[in-house]
């Protein structure tokens, strides 16, 4: 019952606030992060990602995703694909998103780069009302016993599922030399109605969400054919959505083809990561340590990434891939 009633209150205070779902291992997942960050590998690539928030809380939030990018010459840009699956509730409520980008690349000069990308998407919603129960149910000695009086509303199919459907628009920009780069991204332009119900009190819109991101890459050594070269990468993203902010600091430490992070999310998690990226293929892990309230009865978050880039020709004689990290 504790667990339920502090599943609820999590719900319903991020239904206020933190609208969109999360991610922690952010360039593991780079068209999430930023749409301008499309074709900015050169060479086609496969993103796969998985995160399961607070474990111990049964139904929580689990998030899936899935993306393709590649550089295009005859668009001079990149083009990219995401699907985005989030469940909440042992899916009760579950967020499908299916979106297409196009980030235009503009080399500046020989050593910087600056990408402007657009994207566009189609997000569907369902609520499972057979899963919800209602204050009419409550027996105060027997629990659940009542039918409720409390209708579905909205549209509802047959099955008892509320369903909504709407367009959403993003945009970005990025911009990057050899070891420096920053962003910055805007999603839901256009405010979508997203509520599963009728709502007397006017409509329900999907606030904007700002993200900003910047970062760098220190290198240590040469390297030779007996020896790697280590590299450390500090980053700061900062997200801000409707009155929620969200300030990450955190830094990447590489050397040859392993990885190991360490993130700060003020005032609520410190996130810890490892992975493998031997160029073609790439895996990642990381744990989110929560720190707020929640810290004993969350168990905190896991997430997998696994990437696959696949050879190609260089795209063009200037074209220079970004120097962000992998994870």
């Amino acid at each position: 019952m504790k667990k339920l009633i502090l599943l609820i209150l999590t719900i319903t205070s991020l239904n206020g606030f933190a609208q969109d779902p999360e991610f922690t291992q952010f360039y593991a997942n780079p068209i999430y992060l930023n749409p301008a960050m499309a074709g900015s590998n050169g060479c086609p690539r496969v993103n796969l990602n998985y995160r399961n928030q607070w474990a111990n809380i049964s139904g929580a939030f689990v998030t899936n995703s899935i993306s393709y990018d590649q550089f295009v010459n005859v668009l001079r840009g990149g083009v990219a694909i995401m699907v985005t699956n989030d469940m909440a509730g042992k899916n009760t409520l579950n967020w499908t998103t299916l979106n297409l980008a196009y980030s235009y690349h503009l080399q500046v000069s020989r050593k910087f780069t600056f990408l402007i990308g657009a994207q566009a998407g189609w997000n569907q919603k369902f609520l499972d009302w057979n899963k919800l129960t209602f204050g009419d149910q409550i027996d105060p000695r027997r629990g659940f016993i009542y039918q409720t009086g409390d209708l579905p509303r909205g549209r509802v199919s047959e099955s008892g599922w509320g369903t909504k459907g709407f367009i959403d628009l993003s945009a970005g920009i990025v911009g990057y030399s050899k070891n420096f780069y920053f962003g910055f991204a805007a999603k839901h332009l256009n405010t979508p109605e997203e509520s599963l119900i009728l709502n007397p009190d006017g409509q329900s819109n999907l606030p904007m969400r700002f993200t900003a991101h910047v970062g760098t890459n220190i290198e240590f050594g040469k390297g030779s054919q007996y020896s790697n070269v280590t590299s450390i990468s500090p980053n700061i993203i900062y997200t801000y959505q409707d009155g929620f902010m969200q300030l990450n600091f955190g830094t990447y430490i590489k050397y040859g083809a392993f990885t190991a992070g360490a993130w700060w999310r003020a005032r609520d998690a410190f996130i810890l990561s490892i992975g493998v990226d031997n160029g073609s293929f790439r895996l990642g892990y990381s744990y989110d340590i929560t720190i707020s309230p929640l810290t004993n009865a969350s168990g905190g978050s896991h997430e997998l990434s696994l990437g696959y880039n696949i050879p190609c020709k260089k795209p063009t004689k200037n074209f220079r891939t970004i120097s962000c990290p992998s994870f």
